[in-house]
């Protein structure tokens, strides 16, 4: 925030318009945030998903037993984190005999951010012994977010420990597990947890690498503060150099530039 407000304060001052200063540095900021940390959604997702949801929404007013598109947007409400809701579209899947292992662990991890944890434990209970390795330890990675969110520190370490023997390669795991060890006071281990973490970031392939790309950061959170003091060095040398490569010289005498403008011949004759 005090890198972008720095650089709005510089582009103001060489253009003269904060307005469009704040045009320049909304659209830097996008593109960082899209090549280095992650952290902004994309504005076209964005409207995709609430598009989409608005269209299940109506399927579900006309056809309130459309069990597919209940379960489509229970996971739209998940992703934007709007347990309640999600749990209320759910519910009725369950009741109505739906109990395969996406809907048990959806549920699940509904009633987990909902506050519910005994019933959203129960059924990812359940989601684990039909299909243990579900997701690739999908349901270790969410017992560990969620009893590390309400303090079970003890209980997100044994999930995330057993997260990192099925998905060796997580960087968000060992971040949370590092986070939950520095819980339990163990300051040691959790600084060679998030040190890990960095050592997968850097080997893994592309696409593991745009995904997980803000939970490295949070690994090492000097990068970012870093690379964003650099960018905003760069372009505030850039535009000074700029404008003065641009900028006309004034004459000796102080009334005009260098270079004959329009009509100064004529006046000289």
């Amino acid at each position: 925030m005090s890198a972008s407000w720095l650089l709005w304060i510089i582009l103001s001052s060489l253009t003269g318009s904060p307005v469009m200063a704040a045009l320049v540095v909304l659209a830097v900021v996008l593109v960082a945030d899209r090549y280095t940390v992650g952290i902004l959604p994309s504005p076209f997702r964005a409207v995709g998903r609430w598009q989409r949801a608005s269209k299940l929404q109506r399927l579900l007013q006309a056809n309130p037993h459309d069990r597919r598109a209940r379960y489509e947007l229970a996971d739209l409400w998940v992703q934007r984190k709007r347990y309640a809701a999600a749990v209320e579209v759910l519910k009725p899947n369950l009741e109505a005999g739906d109990d395969d292992v996406g809907t048990l662990f959806l549920l699940g991890v509904a009633y987990l951010g909902a506050g519910d944890a005994a019933r959203g434990e129960l059924l990812l209970d359940e989601a684990a012994k039909l299909e243990p390795g579900y997701q690739m330890g999908a349901v270790d990675l969410e017992r560990g977010r969620f009893r590390l969110a309400r303090g079970d520190v003890k209980g997100a370490i044994e999930a995330l420990e057993r997260l990192r023997g099925t998905r060796q390669g997580t960087v968000e795991g060992r971040v949370l597990l590092a986070r939950a060890l520095d819980g339990s006071g163990r300051d040691a281990d959790a600084a060679l947890m998030r040190e890990e973490a960095w050592k997968e970031y850097v080997v893994a392939p592309g696409f593991q690498r745009r995904r997980e790309r803000l939970w490295a950061w949070r690994a090492r959170p000097s990068r970012p503060l870093a690379y964003g003091a650099m960018l905003v060095v760069g372009l505030a040398l850039g535009i000074s150099l700029l404008s003065r490569v641009t900028a006309p010289e004034p004459s000796p005498d102080g009334y005009g530039y260098y270079g004959d403008a329009p009509g100064m011949a004529a006046d000289s004759e």
